[in-house]
């Protein structure tokens, strides 16, 4: 097979990011496929480290920010996240380097009679296993790896890792996971392995209550950032941000001080303590990690499509909010960054998430508003996505795509406006495309959506 056609064979798989799972049950995502799996090739998971990464909100961003920083120490890095934003090849990535297409090929076509020998093997089952051995195949000193959905169940849930992380929970996926906090909560902390270290980003009570009950069963140390760590902000403009970081508890750590990163929004610190407070973790367990590295690693880390400024002048940005809370602390954000800015909103979103709670939280500081859809198969229709703006008490115009949204959007900008493109990874990487090719600007490595011909 070619690139296109291994690419095509992966979503011929069962693919449950195009297809609504209805249940999230061990009988659907099972761990013993991908256990079969791995055995038949060595366990090539057990070959190298790894900081595992769960979460609702900020679990991408926190998985960059300590691959930067291991990096920036001198380690050789594996990166494993999901979804992608342009290319499958993002998914993969090996001292910084995405996956290539020919590694790619050779992979699937190694592992492909296997495959065919595991029956049910869903298409991020056939990814993961393909992106641990193309770790343990690569050598790397120690892999960053960000759970796909919920934990518990998740392919990823093999690893026996060095520290495992949770960012930030709240209600997403809210038919799979569980309608309470508690119940999600449950399903992402079942990262957490016995005597392994956990760090916590600050969570709600609910939430809390189950993630230390968890650990304390499994004698797995608990690390809270607002209770163990600290983190305060510092000055902040549309470059970035300062602020600085100590470990309360045990007398410190040599990782305390002052740190700068161009990521905005004051979400993003709370996923850099948590960045730092695992890289601790890993330091005191005999990795070489000096606070220099992390300076580095975080003044250089590019995690691009959250609240990324494409454009200052029209003003325009785009992030991937996706759920009703992650839209929340978008527009609160968006009033400390671009204080009294109204919005143009070009809105788009995937067909089974909380599109009414995104779009309660989004409409008060929209002027106008433009519906659309990405290129993606679970994206709703734009006259779906009108129905819900018409029942919160709005308008929004209907356009078929990005490109005609994203025109018409920049022609109802007033001068004092800027334009808000947000509602699904998806959305924002066709618009980010569509900036490019607009602006003469390179574009972004995109065979992901050509891969299945959607462009």
């Amino acid at each position: 097979m070619d690139y296109l056609e291994t690419i095509a064979y992966l979503h011929s798989l069962t693919d449950y990011e195009k297809t609504r799972i209805e249940r999230y049950t061990p009988e659907t995502l099972d761990l013993s496929r991908v256990e079969r799996l791995l055995a038949r090739l060595g366990d090539p998971h057990t070959r190298f480290p790894a900081i595992h990464i769960a979460g609702t909100k900020g679990k991408g961003s926190s998985a960059a920010l300590c691959e930067s920083c291991l990096r920036a120490a001198g380690y050789r890095t594996g990166f494993y996240t999901s979804p992608h934003l342009h290319t499958f090849r993002e998914r993969i990535q090996v001292a910084g380097r995405k996956i290539s297409q020919d590694e790619v090929v050779a992979l699937v076509d190694e592992l492909r009679p296997l495959m065919e020998q595991v029956p049910g093997v869903t298409t991020f089952e056939a990814i993961t296993v393909i992106g641990l051995l193309c770790f343990a195949r690569a050598e790397v000193d120690i892999a960053v790896v960000e759970v796909g959905l919920g934990g518990r169940l998740d392919a990823t849930n093999v690893l026996q890792p060095e520290v495992s992380v949770i960012t930030s929970l709240s209600l997403d996926h809210t038919y799979l996971l569980g309608d309470t906090l508690a119940e999600i909560a449950r399903e992402k902390a079942g990262i957490i392995k016995p005597g392994v270290p956990v760090v916590s980003a600050p969570q709600r009570a609910e939430a809390i209550r189950v993630v230390e009950d968890i650990s304390k069963r499994r004698q797995a140390p608990l690390l809270e950032v607002g209770r163990d760590w600290d983190y305060r902000p510092g000055l902040a403009d549309l470059e970035g941000q300062v602020f600085t970081v100590q470990r309360i508890a045990d007398g410190g750590s040599d990782l305390d001080g002052a740190y700068w990163i161009p990521l905005l929004g004051r979400h993003q610190l709370e996923n850099a303590a948590n960045a730092i407070a695992a890289l601790d973790v890993l330091h005191r367990r005999g990795f070489q990690i000096s606070a220099g590295a992390v300076r580095e690693g975080l003044r250089t880390v590019r995690w691009p499509g959250r609240l990324e400024i494409l454009s200052r002048n029209p003003l325009v940005v785009v992030d991937c909010a996706h759920n009703s809370y992650s839209a929340q602390v978008l527009r609160e954000a968006l009033a400390e960054w671009f204080p009294g800015r109204q919005w143009v909103l070009l809105f788009g979103a995937s067909a089974d998430k909380d599109i009414a709670g995104i779009l309660e939280a989004l409409l008060p500081i929209s002027e106008y508003v433009i519906v659309t859809r990405s290129d993606h198969p679970r994206a709703a229709t734009p006259i779906e996505l009108a129905d819900v703006v018409a029942s919160g008490g709005g308008g929004a115009e209907v356009c078929v795509n990005v490109r005609k949204s994203l025109r018409r959007g920049l022609a109802m900008m007033d001068p004092g406006s800027g334009l808000l493109a947000t509602g699904s990874i998806f959305l924002v990487a066709d618009v980010r495309e569509e900036w490019a090719f607009r602006t003469g600007a390179p574009v972004p490595d995109n065979d992901a959506a050509r891969d299945i011909g959607v462009r």
